[in-house]
Order: C-alpha cells, then sequence, then structure tokens
C-alpha cells in the first residue's frame, strides 16, 4: 500500500518539473524573456541533443541479459494491436489520415514511465516494479520512439511530394533525390527534387487525386526517411546505448569517469528541459487547453482508459498473471509521455493534443493509478 513516504516521494519527482514548466510559461507570458523563434530554437536543443542523451543513459545503465520477456511481451504487443487497429482505421474511415494515426498511437501507447512510474510503481508494488519501468523505458527509447520518427519522416516525404508537383503528381512514374533536398523539411527547399512524368507538366486548376504509383512513392520515402534517420541523434544514442549495454553488462567494462560526467550534463537536464519547452509552447498559445476541451476530453479517455484496456488484454494473451498483470495495467494508465510532445512540436503534428495530455495529465495521474491499484487488488 502506499504511505506517505511514497507519496512523497511521487511529489518529489513531479513537482521540480512543474517549476520548469512554470518558469518557461513565465518567461514568454509574463516576462517577455523569450520570442517565439527563440523557443523554437529550444525545442530543437532538446529534441537533438537533451533527449537523445537521456535515452542513452538510460539504455546504456539497463542490463539487456535480465529483461523480464514476458512482461516485455505484453507492451510490445499492447503497441502492436494498437498500430494494427489504427492502420485499418486509417484505410477504411474518410476521418483516419497518419497525422491522427501517430497522435492516437503516442497517446494510448507511449505513457511517462521515466518520471511518474518509476517512483510510484515503487510505491505500489516495490522495488522490482522500478526495474520493469525501467525496461519499458528502454524499449520506447529503442523501438518505439524510433517508429515515431520513421512516421514522422514517412508523413514529411509524401508533403513534400505534393507539395512540390501539386499538379502533375499522379503521372510522376520516376524520381531522383538529390542530397541537398534532405536540408529542409519544412517544404521551402525546393531544390534535388527531379521527376520524370508520363505526360507533359499540365497546368489547370484541377488537382489530381492520387499520388504517385507505389514503387515511386516507396523509394522516394524510403531514400528520404533513412537520410534523415541517419543524421538524427535519436537514432545513434539508442544503437550505440544498445551496444554499449550489451558489451558493459557482458563482460563488466565501464564507462570511463570523463565520458559517463559528459553525458550526465546534459542527460540529467533532459526531462527538465523537455518540461521547460513545454511551457514555452503553452505561453505561446491563445488558451491553457490548447485543444479544445472536446478534444481535450478524448484525449484523456483514451490515455486512460483505452490504453489500459488494450495492456490488460495483451498481458492476459502473453500469460501474465498477479502482480505483472497488476503492474502491466497500472503503468500503462500513467499520464502521457513528455519525450512525444517533444517530438510533435519538431514535426508540428497536434503538439497541442500532446501539451494538453502532459499538463492534465500529470495533474489527475495520481488519483487515476491509484483507482486502478485498488480496484486490481479487490
Amino acid at each position: 500500500m502506499i504511505t506517505l513516504a511514497d507519496f512523497y516521494h511521487v511529489m518529489t519527482a513531479m513537482v521540480p518539473l512543474y517549476v520548469a514548466m512554470i518558469l518557461a510559461y513565465g518567461s514568454v507570458k509574463w516576462w517577455k524573456i523569450f520570442t517565439p523563434d527563440q523557443c523554437s530554437g529550444i525545442n530543437r536543443f532538446v529534441a537533438l541533443f537533451a533527449v537523445p542523451l537521456l535515452s542513452f543513459h538510460f539504455i546504456s545503465s539497463n542490463d539487456p541479459y535480465k529483461m523480464n520477456l514476458r512482461f516485455i511481451a505484453a507492451d510490445t504487443l499492447q503497441k502492436i494491436i494498437v498500430l494494427v487497429v489504427l492502420a485499418i482505421w486509417s484505410k477504411l474511415s474518410k476521418r483516419g489520415c497518419l497525422e491522427w494515426t501517430i497522435t492516437l498511437f503516442s497517446v494510448s501507447t507511449l505513457p511517462n514511465t521515466l518520471v511518474m512510474g518509476i517512483p510510484l510503481l515503487k510505491g505500489m508494488y516495490g522495488e522490482f516494479s522500478g526495474s520493469l519501468m525501467v525496461q519499458i523505458v528502454v524499449l520506447q527509447c529503442i523501438i518505439w520512439y524510433t517508429l515515431m520518427l520513421f512516421m514522422f519522416e514517412y508523413r514529411g516525404a509524401r508533403l513534400l511530394i505534393s507539395e512540390q508537383f501539386p499538379d502533375t503528381a499522379g503521372s510522376i512514374v520516376s524520381i531522383h533525390v538529390d542530397s541537398d533536398i534532405i536540408e529542409d523539411f519544412s517544404f521551402g527547399n525546393r531544390r534535388g527534387l527531379e521527376s520524370n512524368n508520363n505526360e507533359g507538366e499540365k497546368v489547370g486548376d484541377e488537382k489530381p487525386k492520387a499520388m504517385p504509383p507505389t514503387s515511386v512513392m516507396t523509394r522516394l520515402i524510403l531514400i528520404m526517411v533513412w537520410r534523415k534517420l541517419i543524421r538524427n541523434p535519436n537514432t545513434y544514442s539508442s544503437l550505440i546505448g544498445l551496444v554499449w549495454s550489451l558489451v558493459s553488462f557482458r563482460w563488466n567494462v565501464q564507462m570511463p569517469a570523463i565520458v559517463a560526467k559528459s553525458i550526465s550534463i546534459l542527460s540529467d537536464a533532459g526531462l527538465g528541459m523537455a518540461m521547460f519547452s513545454l511551457g514555452l509552447f503553452m505561453a505561446l498559445q491563445p488558451r491553457i487547453i490548447a485543444c479544445g476541451n472536446s478534444i481535450a476530453a478524448f484525449s484523456m479517455a483514451v490515455r486512460f482508459l483505452t490504453g489500459p484496456a488494450v495492456m490488460a488484454a495483451a498481458s492476459i494473451a502473453v500469460g501474465l498473471r498477479g502482480v505483472l498483470l497488476h503492474v502491466a495495467i497500472v503503468q500503462a494508465a500513467l499520464p502521457q509521455g513528455i519525450v512525444p510532445f517533444v517530438f510533435a512540436k519538431e514535426y508540428n503534428v497536434h503538439p497541442d493534443i500532446l501539451s494538453t495530455g502532459v499538463i492534465f495529465g500529470m495533474l489527475i495521474a495520481l488519483p487515476i493509478t491509484l483507482v486502478y491499484y485498488i480496484l486490481l487488488g479487490l
């Protein structure tokens, strides 16, 4: 059972993050310290430096040879189920699109395991649950955040084609991508993309209803996504962190102190900077609930009801029982993760929804997880 000391530990983990967020909010809204361009620069620093080093820290310090495979399988199956359902929905529904697929996947399956999960679950179920939360964080960094980046870049490639060839996209039969095209994905860069068409260039009012053939799209997207991912620090931090953990825990190799301290300087500030970026984003919005009340309520329902329900089904399917099943469900009911917001802001895909999920999710997370904890214990 959670004691007052456990509750204090949870507050100790949460309150400093809210301090960082409030300071950032005030620095824009009240004190006018940062401009919108400077806020974007801070978020980019978080996405390209603080978050990758934070991911490296947790991946490299986790023992990959002692992971609970059944628990990991349940978490993986939950995310696969959600992805499959969202993919079917995006194909069959008129409202379905890649942007909402990315957002709903983030909201339903990527909780705030690091900040809330570790102290809260330790208080509920003991020290062993903290190790399980670290394992979830490691998989998020290695697999699911990388998958999100891939989907973001896939979306960027599609938008680039539709904007570069608005009148002739459907007739393109081949595309050559120059290396310069990946320098800028805000679609202001028009250089380095050439196409061959079945027909001559057509100028008119009617827009094509089809994208280029699948083979052309696939080749372009894979080229552009690959070039972006290999230049993204998050990719290298996950890969290097995994390799280091495999080596260090296999042969008991210690990281040189000078390297470890260099990494810790930024990794320790990763979550704080992410919350600071969140506060900056809030201050630039006309209202705190940036996405609106109805969408906020919908996202909260997806986060705290759909996510745990799918996790419960996935956990039972892989054979989790007893305390492990309870831990899996409660961690799925944690609030929205901070890192997905950083990515959403960087790629401008529903950052208002993700910011609302982080802010209000963390406010109501404790009573909600306590309800799950009590119900599962009956």
